[in-house]
């Protein structure tokens, strides 16, 4: 090849990634998540023209929003709310979008009230599995109470996005592999559960007109290992047997979740070594088994949790997409949370009159600088510093408990929460040193 040759190759190929890094914002979708009322009939086509024209008007937008009062009759009578969700990155400062001009994907649709479904094997009547049509009632808005440090849950929703849409598109499984699992690990309380719910509740929205519904079952572990010498291995292939039951309908999504995953997939070593009986070697391949056999379709996810990794077989961690740690919160994540809590307690009355307290983000540009506006969130931000080591899930607890204990009575000042919010932190820390000294 000579030098003139060399050039035509050259001037052929694309600009460098690094000049087209400005044009990146030419590709973001903006979705648009719209409850339509239960009683409504009106056509998806409709809801989605006037919610359009509503976005238009509001022409700009600062992050994520939540509009439930309408002057359009139309919306009125037929959408509970219009959400513009995940515009927001933790870590990544907000930014103005111009509703007029942007890429918006609007989702229209409504949630189940049935609750949950419970699935037996047969005749063994063993309650292997709960069961929830999509989208359900229980979860609506749980995906917006989970708060992380990091982009953890977009992290998960681009991952389930790009394995529904390879499977769409018929990309060769054998050239490019992938198993449709995802393992989020780490210590009790985190939240690994609800985000698995949460991140089934929010596929089965974006992808609503791919599929009619959707659908979770949650596996009970537990209840799969029989009495019966040698009988778990066939439990589990029961159970999935009924799995794959649902998957065969193309226009269902379906979303399998086996939360505490050791107790389905003890590491076999461990077994051969005669530290567990040989019953749990029959269920390991059992399980592994059946997810080489669903994973050949395309509209099925397979999410697991974790307390302890080091039990689980490493055939199984090996098939896992995604292995996800999702450790205790840090302060920032827990004023977050905090900030939450209390604006639902003055939204309820509890806490009466209403203070407005500053989000983290601006809490940070004033250098936490303290004066009369930020008073009372620098006062909630020393107790989230102290709260540090608490898991998600007693977070979620301590507003309640902190009335419960130290306050009693409705309405009560800020002033007053505040401080028995910090007394039953400490309580908190006491309560865990006692335990641990029996």
């Amino acid at each position: 090849m000579d030098s003139s040759q060399i050039v035509a190759l050259q001037n052929a190929l694309p600009v460098s990634s690094e000049c087209k890094v400005s044009d990146m914002k030419d590709f973001i979708v903006y979705h648009v998540e719209v409850l339509q009322c239960p009683c409504s009939t009106a056509r998806t086509a409709s809801i989605k023209e006037k919610v359009l024209e509503l976005l238009h008007a509001k022409k700009t937008a600062f992050g994520d929003f939540v509009i439930r009062d309408f002057q359009d009759t139309f919306l009125s009578h037929n959408v509970e709310y219009v959400a513009l969700c995940d515009s927001e990155i933790p870590g990544v400062e907000k930014k103005v979008i111009d509703l007029t001009s942007c890429s918006l994907q609007i989702h229209v649709f409504q949630v189940h009230t049935d609750g949950a479904g419970t699935e037996e094997l047969d005749d063994d009547n063993i309650s292997a599995a709960s069961h929830w049509l999509l989208p359900s009632a229980d979860f609506n808005g749980l995906w917006d109470t989970l708060v992380y440090d990091d982009a953890v849950k977009l992290r998960l929703l681009n991952y389930a996005t790009t394995t529904l849409m390879f499977s769409e598109k018929h990309v060769d499984s054998n050239v490019i592999t992938w198993n449709r699992i995802v393992l989020l690990h780490g210590p009790p309380g985190t939240g690994k559960t609800s985000l698995c719910k949460a991140l089934a509740q929010k596929l089965s929205i974006r992808f609503s007109e791919r599929y009619t519904h959707g659908q979770l079952v949650e596996i009970n572990s537990h209840s799969l290992f029989s009495k019966w010498f040698s009988e778990s291995g066939k439990l589990v292939m029961k159970m999935f047997q009924k799995i794959q039951e649902l998957i065969e309908d193309p226009e269902t999504l379906v979303c399998v979740l086996i939360d505490e995953v050791e107790s389905l997939t003890a590491a076999r070593k461990s077994s051969m070594n005669g530290i567990e009986p040989s019953d749990a070697i029959r269920v390991v391949n059992a399980l592994l088994t059946q997810l080489d056999q669903i994973k050949r379709h395309p509209n099925v996810l397979i999410l697991t949790t974790s307390n302890i990794t080091g039990a689980i077989d490493l055939a199984f961690v090996d098939r896992a997409d995604i292995k996800q740690y999702i450790g205790p919160p840090s302060t920032r994540a827990i004023y977050t949370i905090y900030i939450s809590c209390l604006r639902e307690l003055m939204k309820c009355g509890i806490i009466s009159p209403t203070h407005q307290l500053i989000d983290i983000r601006a809490l940070e540009v004033t250098r936490f600088m303290e004066n009369s506006a930020t008073f009372s969130s620098l006062k909630l931000y020393n107790i989230a510093k102290n709260s540090e080591g608490l898991s998600g899930r007693t977070l979620r607890k301590l507003p309640f408990i902190a009335h419960a204990l130290f306050l009693q009575g409705c309405p009560v000042t800020l002033e007053s929460y505040l401080e028995a919010l910090s007394v039953a932190v400490e309580r908190q820390f006491q309560e865990q040193r006692d335990l641990m000294r029996d």
